[in-house]
């Protein structure tokens, strides 16, 4: 079955708040079987919402409208459908009763704009009467319409205990049965990936989206039918055909993170990490101690930007830092052994070099990166030319630093770029 989201309100429009509501409609809706043919977000002009309810009703066989149904002057969701509609406001006595017990016992005004919430279009069913949420249905030429605030985690509740079973009732065995699953890569362009694919003959099923997630490509996979035990094979065997084809680039699912992929690999392993880090500036650590219980595998680490962290907490010679400078291989060998030999861990890392925007040279431009990694059987450095702004390069410099950790942990042959 098709539906049809609309967003109201001039916040949106504005772009003072993000529209995150018609997202999480959509997601819900997509999984519990139901197609959504567009999505609108609008401002709070009652002609403008009119005229977009009505071209909805056409073509879709529901519509869902979050936003506008406030007390204030700027809620202006209703009155519109109640026009557009051709629905008179009638007061909704439960409602009324309601509001007004509130008011008497928390004010002495005897009338108030919240009863505004009360006035609702003729034939309007209330989604929650007693929860205090603004939320209701209506019927129209046979087609459910629901109206939600915009409040998200008013519009959340609602959307999940009373629409969609709502929906489900009313469109009984009409849904289809959706699979959809999320592949998380590194170091690939969904161009890249993309090719990988083409390699592949999937079936005309299965539908394949790219979504550069910076610094990821993440791969959707989403399979629809009414043969639920079919899309199951399908989703199983198509599955294990991408994450062959994406090889060591696939590191993990929908909720997976790099850090939290690492995190596992670690405590799978029973190896304990630290950390030396210079132009990431502890952004490695952060991500790291985001995972709950990364206190198990993760020491510490240190976050040398001076020359004089680096010989006095890291063990870097000076005369490394003279001959070849911060940003070198040398010095980032000496920082992952020195933070090795300090903590005690059975895997270290390093990271040095020029995040920008200025401090680049002819020899090492701004984005040039060296990550090392130490083990109790050896140490090996990588040369990276990163591209973007700072933020960018910190950020794609601590991913690779992860996914270092991660093939060395899986004994994966490393597939790295290297800029000589």
């Amino acid at each position: 079955m098709l539906g049809e989201i609309i967003a109201i309100g001039n916040e949106l429009t504005s772009g003072r708040i993000a529209n995150t509501t018609s997202g999480f409609a959509a997601h819900h809706l997509f999984e519990a079987g139901f197609d959504i043919y567009a999505m609108y977000t609008i401002g709070d002009t009652p002609p403008l919402i009119g005229e977009a309810l009505n071209r909805a009703l056409g073509r879709v066989d529901f519509v869902l409208v979050t936003g506008g149904l406030g007390p204030t002057d700027d809620d202006l969701t209703t009155m519109a459908v109640s026009k557009a509609l051709n629905r008179p406001t009638i007061p909704n006595l439960e409602i009324l009763s309601l509001i007004r017990q509130h008011l008497s016992s928390n004010t002495d005004q005897p009338v108030s704009s919240l009863e505004k919430l009360a006035w609702l279009p003729e034939g309007a069913e209330t989604l929650n009467s007693h929860g205090r949420m603004a939320g209701f249905q209506l019927i129209h030429d046979g087609k459910p319409i629901f109206f939600l605030p915009g409040i998200p985690h008013q519009m959340r509740t609602l959307l999940i205990e009373e629409v969609l079973p709502r929906l489900i009732t009313w469109y009984k065995g009409k849904q289809l049965n959706s699979i959809q699953h999320v592949f998380k890569t590194f170091g690939l362009s969904d161009t890249e990936i993309n090719s990988r694919i083409n390699t592949l003959s999937l079936s005309q099923d299965v539908e394949i989206g790219y979504y550069p997630v910076f610094p990821d490509v993440h791969l959707s996979m989403t399979i629809r039918g009414n043969d639920k035990e079919k899309i199951e094979t399908q989703s199983w065997k198509t599955s294990h055909l991408l994450k062959k084809v994406l090889g060591s680039y696939y590191y993990g699912k929908a909720r997976d993170n790099m850090p939290s992929v690492v995190g596992k690999n670690l405590l799978t392993s029973g190896k304990t990490l630290s950390i030396a880090e210079s132009c990431t500036g502890g952004l490695i650590c952060h991500l790291i101690t985001t995972v709950p219980g990364s206190s198990t595998y993760f020491l510490g680490g240190v976050i040398s930007y001076a020359n004089s962290m680096k010989t006095t907490y890291l063990g870097v010679r000076e005369a490394t830092l003279y001959n070849h400078g911060a940003v070198s291989e040398k010095v980032s060998r000496e920082m992952a052994t020195g933070i090795r030999s300090k903590s005690g861990a059975d895997i270290s890392l390093s990271v040095t070099g020029i995040a920008g925007p200025s401090g680049g040279t002819e020899e090492k431009p701004v984005g040039t990166v060296f990550i090392a990694i130490a083990t109790e059987d050896s140490c090996k450095s990588y040369r990276f030319l990163f591209s973007g702004n700072r933020d960018e390069i910190q950020q794609v410099t601590a991913q690779t630093a992860l996914d270092i950790v991660r093939r060395y942990l899986l004994q994966t042959k490393k597939e790295f770029i290297i800029v000589q």
